[in-house]
């Protein structure tokens, strides 16, 4: 490997809003690394994402100690320091079941890393609807709601007739045989009667806060 291959975004934040991130799951640790050292030398923090527990292992422990590393999300932070100038409710992470939990946190800490407050809502899927209703007026507090959900998706069409704000949806591959690893919650998701839902990819958590970074960044400016 040579540096050649690395060419880090280090504008990103003032450019598009949001930090840039490292998506680690085809990358060697050997890249990692190097890239993490890179970031050092240039002051930069980063996100990681798709950080598999055996790859954080073996990074070593110069370079592990300035992680924080999440297993959950597979998300780690590198050399960050939050500013806590994130007020109000921004974002509502509203996961339909426990079993959606790694895309969930995936939306969370990348909000987290960019600074921006976020309420987690977990467990809250259409089997037991009441579980929805019960927490629905604090959803609608919020200026950007972040639906995540396998199986069939309800959630994100419901959630789609009930409230106001942006809404973007995360399918998860949650989910028995015909679930097929989240296909039929993209497709349930894509094809929704609650109309103007934002759809992001398969157990694209990191995707959907993206979204939600350049919603909130454009009523800033607005």
């Amino acid at each position: 490997m040579t540096d050649e291959e690395i060419k880090l975004d280090l504008m990103r934040s003032e450019r598009v809003g949001f930090g840039e991130a490292i998506f680690c799951q085809q990358k060697s640790v050997a890249q990692i690394g190097r890239i993490l050292e890179l970031a050092g030398d240039a002051g930069a923090p980063l996100l990681l994402t798709r950080l598999s527990a055996t790859q954080y292992a073996e990074l070593g422990p110069e370079l592990a100690e300035r992680l924080d590393y999440d297993p959950v999300s597979g998300t780690a932070f590198f050399d960050f320091v939050a500013s806590g100038s994130s007020a109000g409710r921004q974002v509502a992470v509203v996961a339909a079941g426990t079993s959606d939990a790694g895309a969930a946190h995936e939306v969370l800490r990348t909000l987290a890393f960019n600074d921006v407050n976020a309420t987690a809502i977990f467990d809250v899927g259409v089997a037991g609807l009441w579980r929805l209703m019960e927490r629905l007026e604090e959803i609608r507090q919020h200026d950007v709601i972040i639906a995540v959900a396998g199986m069939d998706a309800a959630l994100v069409s419901v959630l789609g007739g009930l409230v106001a704000q942006p809404l973007i949806a995360v399918p998860t591959s949650t989910g028995y045989g015909a679930a097929r690893n989240g296909e039929t919650a993209l497709a349930a998701s894509l094809v929704s009667c609650a109309s103007g839902v934002t759809v992001c990819n398969i157990d694209n958590g990191y995707g959907a806060a993206c979204a939600a970074l350049r919603i909130l960044g454009r009523a800033k400016l607005g």
